[in-house]
Parts: structure tokens; sequence; C-alpha cells
């Protein structure tokens, strides 16, 4: 399945992309292997993740110069606080952990670093950079969903898969798609990778890529 052709171009010339998609933890994810500390330590701080998140995708409505735009954005928006986020209390209130909790957890610097880079990206530059980051959490966690749905060999974490393999959240990562292919076409023009923003857009989706691997790392160090 495929997002659109500016993220696969972006996704294409990222050499980590492999080592985020693939990750430790993800293989975890699939095989059962990965510890119930892990996963839920990795919850709380995904909590925290997707408020900041949420925030960011929101801060793209205002960054929008077409109602189409704002539409798509503010699609992501809901989905990341009424299902994401609903799923991450969910299994942390089945493990005794509530939702206050939840918001009371403290930031790790992995987690702190990652959403600050997409919210500056998005407050100093313009929806074109600000997708750029955001690409590769929305994209590269539906890839992962569609992946493990089809090579799980342990239902441990069919939930969180489902969530991600899901009809409903590949149309998520498909409309993302064309909101990243219109908002870029938009702004640069329909020859973007000639552009010369082109590369700094793909070494933000590169980075972005990075502190994504570096979230799964802290997810295996509770």
């Amino acid at each position: 399945m495929t997002y659109g052709h500016t993220f696969q171009a972006w996704r294409d010339n990222t050499p980590a992309w492999g080592l985020y998609t693939r990750h430790r933890f993800v293989q975890g994810l699939g095989d059962g292997t990965l510890p119930r500390a892990a996963f839920l330590h990795y919850l709380k701080q995904d909590y925290v993740f997707l408020i900041h998140f949420s925030r960011a995708w929101a801060l793209a409505i205002t960054k929008a110069e077409t109602v189409e735009e704002m539409r798509l954005a503010a699609g992501t928006v809901h989905g990341l606080i009424n299902e994401e986020i609903a799923l991450h209390i969910k299994t942390c209130a089945r493990a005794g952990i509530d939702e206050a909790t939840l918001y009371a957890t403290q930031e790790r610097q992995e987690n702190l670093a990652y959403t600050r880079y997409v919210l500056d990206a998005g407050h100093s530059g313009d929806l074109a950079d600000l997708l750029a980051t955001l690409a590769p959490c929305v994209m590269g966690y539906g890839e992962i969903g569609a992946h493990l749905a089809t090579t799980k060999t342990c239902d441990t974490y069919a939930e969180w898969i489902g969530i991600y393999a899901s009809v409903e959240y590949q149309q998520l990562c498909q409309d993302v798609g064309v909101l990243i292919d219109g908002a870029v076409a938009r702004r640069i023009g329909d020859r973007a990778d000639a552009s010369p923003r082109w590369a700094s857009l793909q070494a933000r989706f590169a980075m972005a890529t990075q502190l994504e691997i570096g979230f799964w790392d802290m997810g295996l160090d509770p």
C-alpha cells in the first residue's frame, strides 16, 4: 500500500526507515516477546506524545491555505484524540493505570526532543515543513500495523496492531498522503523534487524518522 508519491519519495531516500519500522520493539509486538512493563511504559510516554502531536496537527489547521487542507488536518486531530488516545487509556486502565496518572507522566528526554522538534518545524516553517516531520509517525505506524497484521506470530499485542492495521487507520494514512502531496505542490510546485526546498523537507523527514527510532529505544528502557 502506498500513501502518496511525496511520502514515498521521502521514505525511499531515508536509509534509517527500515531501522524504524523493523525495530526490535516492533518485532517484539509481533512475536509477543516485548515485556509487558516495556509496553506499558511506552504507552504512558506515547499518551503524552499524542497530546503534543494533536497540538501539532491542530497547528496544521492554522497553517492550511484551503478548506480541504483544514478538513484533512482536522480529521487527523479527531483520530488522534478519539481513537489513539482512547486506546492508550483503555489499555492502561486494565493494568490499573488511570488517566490522571497517564496525564501526569513525566516526559522522557527522547519524547521531549521529538515533540518539540515537530512543533518547532510547524511554528518556524509552513505546512510542508510541518507535514514532513509529522509524516514518519502517521505513515510509519500504518506501515508497521499492516506488516504486523500479516506476520505476527502471537496475539499478545493484537489489539494495538489491529488499530494501525484497521481499514480506518489505513484510510487516514492515504488521506494524509493526499494532504502532503497537495500541500507540497501548492507551496513548491508540481516539480517539488527539483526545488531547492526539497532537500530541507527530506532532511526534516529523516530527522523525525531518527527521533522515532529513539522513541522505540526509549520504550525498551522503562
